[in-house]
């Protein structure tokens, strides 16, 4: 396992992949991870390809590459879940052996969507929370934060946008989120703003569907949200 290096499991989907291409542009290590290890190599191409377009010189930083979801998960001590509700669970199980001393990071909504409902409307879990529902299933020894709910992904994968957009972490450890904190800070535009314990992710998740229907409303695609009267150190 190498500390600096951040495994995205669900690194194919929008948010995964869009949050692959700015932390690969930031310089961090990054491996992709899918349950096909030929559409994680593709889209860890895909990253080098965008990222080769946007800055030619730079291209010498870049370290991504692609692995099934185990492997991925294996290598890397921060592990950020980006799959749908609907794959949530048995994706835990399948990397909740390779865990050992990484965070989990969880960014699934239960939108209802996920079952063919609408995306405007939130499922409702017995456990309070996809985050909750991801703490079942890993070791107790895990920790398990939440974040990246309400940043677009369609503004992360697009390099000539900055996002703007407060990042809600929630997590019962300390320590973890002040590891993942300078990570959410390499993205320009993005801000971590400690929301609480796990339990708070209830209500960060069903931010999202809020957002989406405010982009709905509004005809746009980058809504995101600000903490306002709150001054953090950088």
């Amino acid at each position: 396992m190498e500390r600096d290096k951040i495994a995205i499991i669900g690194g194919t989907g929008d948010l995964g992949f869009g949050l692959a291409l700015r932390w690969a542009q930031a310089g961090a290590q990054v491996v992709i991870g899918s349950r096909d290890e030929k559409k994680a190599q593709d889209a860890a191409r895909r990253v080098e390809d965008a990222l080769k377009a946007h800055a030619p010189t730079a291209s010498a930083a870049i370290s991504v590459s692609g692995l099934q979801n185990p492997q991925a998960a294996a290598q890397a001590s921060i592990v950020v879940l980006a799959v749908p509700l609907a794959a949530q669970a048995d994706i835990l199980k399948s990397i909740r052996d390779s865990l050992q001393g990484a965070i989990l990071v969880d960014t699934t909504v239960p939108l209802a969507a996920a079952l063919g409902g609408k995306p405007t409307r939130l499922l409702g879990l017995w456990q309070g929370s996809a985050a909750a529902v991801a703490r079942e299933i890993v070791p107790a020894a895990t920790p398990v934060l939440s974040a990246f709910h309400n940043v677009s992904a369609e503004a992360l994968q697009d390099l000539s946008l900055t996002p703007d957009c407060d990042i809600l972490v929630c997590g019962d450890d300390a320590a973890a989120k002040q590891t993942l904190f300078p990570l959410v800070k390499l993205i320009p535009g993005l801000r971590p703003i400690d929301a609480g314990p796990l339990e708070m992710s209830r209500v960060v998740e069903s931010v999202t569907a809020l957002l989406i229907s405010v982009n709905r409303r509004y005809k746009v695609h980058h809504c995101g949200i600000r903490i306002t009267g709150l001054e953090l150190k950088s």
